[in-house]
């Protein structure tokens, strides 16, 4: 997987992490976190997928409802939150790697209310790999990668590459959350 250490230290940019990356590695760096956090939720049962974790720092300022502001996610919840990122992610860097400006968000998040179930987790990840797969096939075989757009208001410039990577880096960013949620579960079994 990438480590994306660099990059949250400030060490490197976005453009100098991916500047080597290949469709192809794309593929692999999207197969890596699957399998990732599907290692992390091997052991978790039904029960653990809406397990209320202890989340001191739990803040959401871009939560639909006023209550959901300071909820801490369970296993459910980040999984559909992670899923939707680095499939927008996966889809406008197809958009881009064609050619296409950007034009909006392209963002559809499977209501994690819904998400009771580990097996419905495992199939919501399931999914999300082969979305994301298909859209590295919609690339042309000479993608557009001189196309840079700034990833939102003050964010980085990114090409589709980083674009992608964009959906991997905040994906990485809630492994810890995911390892913490199925310890607290799993502690609260026993």
């Amino acid at each position: 997987m990438l480590d994306f250490t660099s990059l949250r230290n400030n060490d490197t940019t976005l453009s100098e992490l991916v500047s080597d990356l290949t469709k192809d590695d794309l593929r692999d760096l999207t197969h890596e976190m699957i399998n990732r956090v599907l290692e992390l939720i091997a052991g978790c049962l039904d029960e653990d997928v809406t397990f209320e974790p202890s989340d001191p720092e739990a803040h959401d300022p871009y939560a639909e409802r006023v209550e959901d502001v300071d909820l801490a996610w369970n296993l459910g919840h980040v999984i559909a939150h992670i899923t939707a990122s680095s499939e927008e992610s996966a889809f406008l860097a197809a958009e881009l790697a064609r050619g296409v400006e950007f034009h909006g968000r392209s963002r559809y998040e499977v209501p994690w209310q819904r998400m009771t179930t580990i097996e419905g987790c495992r199939k919501r990840l399931e999914e999300s790999r082969r979305m994301r797969l298909a859209s590295l096939e919609l690339w042309p075989d000479e993608p557009h990668l001189d196309l840079e757009i700034e990833a939102w208001p003050g964010g980085p410039v990114v090409n589709a590459v980083g674009r992608f990577v964009l959906g991997l880096s905040h994906a990485d960013s809630h492994l810890g959350q995911i390892e913490e949620i199925a310890q607290q579960a799993k502690a609260a079994r026993t």
